[in-house]
């Protein structure tokens, strides 16, 4: 198995075994919001939905798994990026050579 995989493969494995004790508390922004009274005037006024709202695939019923999930993709798009990026980079520096 190549060094990437074997480093995806770990960084999945660990994504879907932590993600289920992340807080539970709001991030900063959101808890500033709420502390200050305004965080009414943002609800409903999203651009578009989130495809996984509050870091839990929607529909799924046991709450850790959902969670699991969302941490689980959000490690392989990463990994996508990084890996797009990577790949766009070394062309371009080859073509430079």
């Amino acid at each position: 198995m190549k060094p990437f995989y074997k480093v995806l493969l770990a960084a999945i494995i660990v994504a879907a075994l932590l993600s289920p004790f992340a807080s539970a508390a709001p991030d900063g922004l959101e808890r500033v919001a709420t502390d200050l009274g305004f965080i009414e005037k943002g609800e409903g006024s999203q651009v578009m939905e989130s495809p996984v709202p509050d870091y839990a695939f929607p529909g799924i019923e046991n709450e850790a798994v959902a969670t699991a999930m969302a941490g689980v993709a959000g490690t392989a798009l990463t990994f996508a990026a990084m890996y797009g990026l990577a790949r766009l980079l070394k062309k371009k520096d080859r073509s430079l050579s």
